[in-house]
């Protein structure tokens, strides 16, 4: 059977962004993931950040994350720089803030979209302009007694 593009389910949904929030409390895998449920994906990709136990040669014992009172609202326009260029049916991202233990969630970002390629490409685009732009700061605590701030822009 040929593709049909001109279907509706290849398209963009009308409001595909339904969940963007930075939270002190713990994430949920299942809470981001039923976020982007919709019958026209065909590939959703989920990717999950987690603090682990070393930085630049050094342990990490824990770390804090906090951000700036305008981050969610630059959230949102790196998520709408995903939807304008890619066919997204659903997106989610949700960040931690506070402090963090080895092995906990710090950000869990998901998006589907008609195909598996166009999922993982969105995917990586929102993690990554999420990142680098959104104003979140991590202050890394080391076993050595050193500590670190590292900004996200």
């Amino acid at each position: 059977m040929a593709p049909h593009f001109d279907h509706p389910g290849e398209q963009a949904a009308a409001d595909p962004i339904r969940l963007l929030e930075i939270r002190e409390t713990p994430l949920s895998l299942d809470e981001v993931f039923q976020a982007v449920g919709d019958d026209a994906t065909g590939g959703t990709t989920l990717f999950v950040g987690t603090v682990r136990d070393h930085d630049g040669g050094v342990d990490v014992d824990s770390l804090g994350y906090s951000c700036h009172p305008t981050a969610v609202a630059e959230m949102r326009r790196v998520a709408e720089r995903v939807v304008a260029k890619y066919p997204v049916r659903a997106l989610a991202a949700v960040h931690r803030i506070g402090d963090l233990s080895v092995g906990d969630l710090a950000v869990v970002v998901a998006v589907s979209c008609p195909h598996r390629g166009e999922a993982f490409e969105a995917c990586r685009m929102l993690i990554d302009d999420l990142k680098h732009e959104v104003p979140i700061w991590k202050h890394q605590r080391f076993s050595d007694g050193t500590e670190e701030w590292v900004g996200a822009c």
